[in-house]
């Protein structure tokens, strides 16, 4: 079992939480985890641009004068790339760089991503989150008081608090859903800081058919 601290809103330890890494993947898979960020960074990519080769140029294709006799260079139709109104020589195409995974494959990824930040120390739970109105200077207050001086993702159970509203303004911090967790996120970041309750529901659903991963699977 792996104890997760538990901070108040002045940093100071009020407790701690298990995590059963069995059921998050019992070790940290590296290429598993590589492969999820991957395909997710690859999924986010977009191929608007598209331009007109010779094919693709509305056009005659009639040659704009005789092979010889004309003492200029040789030239073909009027699309061709070295005229203006051509076609490209290597025109741009749509491409999809999308990839896919198996879903258990994604949610092992989720969950083993959770268990890496576990094992390094980079998860900050607090016991609660209200700050009753926005106010970025004390949400960053907060942020120093739980020694977060890196980039931190900030997950909780409503984006619509106070708090939500006052991490948005902050620089290398950004707001998600606990129930919006993965591996492209959690790697994206050194620190996650994370509301107890909503993120002992979370963990509470994403292991709920889980079953222990023992020695011997993990090692095969």
């Amino acid at each position: 079992m792996i104890e997760i601290p538990v901070y108040n809103l002045t940093g100071t330890q009020t407790g701690t939480v298990q995590l059963d890494e069995s059921k998050l993947g019992g070790e940290v898979r590296h290429i598993l985890l590589k492969q999820a960020f991957v395909r997710s960074h690859a999924n986010r990519r977009h191929t608007n641009q598209v331009t007109k080769s010779r094919s693709d140029v509305r056009g005659s294709t009639r040659k704009l004068y005789k092979q010889k006799g004309t003492g200029n260079a040789r030239r073909g139709d009027k699309k061709a790339n070295i005229l203006r109104g051509g076609g490209r020589a290597f025109a741009k195409t749509a491409h999809s760089w999308r990839q896919d995974m198996p879903t258990k494959m994604r949610k092992l990824a989720n969950r083993n991503a959770i268990l890496a930040k576990a094992i390094d120390g980079e998860i900050k739970l607090v016991e609660g989150l209200e700050l009753g109105a926005p106010s970025t200077k004390k949400f960053a207050g907060v942020l120093g008081a739980l020694s977060i001086d890196r980039t931190c993702l900030v997950a909780l159970g409503d984006t619509r608090t106070a708090a939500a509203k006052s991490a948005h303004n902050l620089e290398n911090v950004s707001v998600t859903l606990v129930d919006r967790l993965n591996v492209f996120d959690l790697l994206n970041h050194r620190y996650l800081v994370a509301e107890k309750s909503a993120f002992e529901a979370y963990i509470a659903k994403t292991t709920a058919s889980v079953k222990e991963v023992t020695a011997e699977e993990v090692a095969a």
